[in-house]
């Protein structure tokens, strides 16, 4: 059995991904389909992320036809900048942007991001992890529900909203 440590491996990291899955959505959250007040002032917002990322490029141009500025910064290691801000490893996505003092990590829809900015929790951030295919930016031609992810200093995870 060569293999062991391989599957040991992959089956701690499916339970964990289990594990917090269950933990956010029991945790809940306001989340699903909300009709909350959106942010309508002027939203700058700076993106970090690895040169070639043509996903990233693809959010911020995104953004940009919702209103948004959005400040381009290349840097060597993204995942720094994650860790600086206070970013859970299983929140992470390609790349990172800070607004208003708020982290957004990865293809946040901006409706999202108006949001967060009018209602302001005491909150690190939001996040869409991973990179879900329907996510702005993705554009993929799929039907896949995927979170937005609100994320406190304490490690709390809630839903925010829910996208199809």
């Amino acid at each position: 059995m060569k293999n062991k440590p391989f599957y040991v491996s992959a089956a701690v990291l499916i339970l964990v991904s289990v594990i917090f899955w269950v933990t956010v959505f029991q945790q809940g959250g306001e989340s699903t389909q909300h009709s909350a007040m959106l942010y309508e002032g002027d939203i700058t917002l700076t993106m970090y992320h690895g040169e070639g990322c043509m996903c990233c490029v693809r959010w911020a141009d995104y953004l940009e036809k919702q209103g948004f500025t959005v400040i381009d910064e290349i840097v060597d290691d993204p995942h720094e900048i994650k860790r600086e801000k206070g970013v859970p490893y299983q929140l992470s996505s390609c790349h990172t942007a800070i607004v208003e003092g708020y982290v957004v990590e990865g293809h946040v829809p901006a409706e999202d991001i108006r949001r967060l900015l009018a209602e302001r929790p005491d909150a690190i951030g939001i996040s869409v992890p991973g990179m879900p295919p329907n996510a702005p930016g993705m554009d993929q031609p799929v039907e896949r529900e995927y979170q937005t992810v609100l994320f406190d200093r304490n490690q709390n995870m809630y839903i925010y909203n829910t996208h199809n």
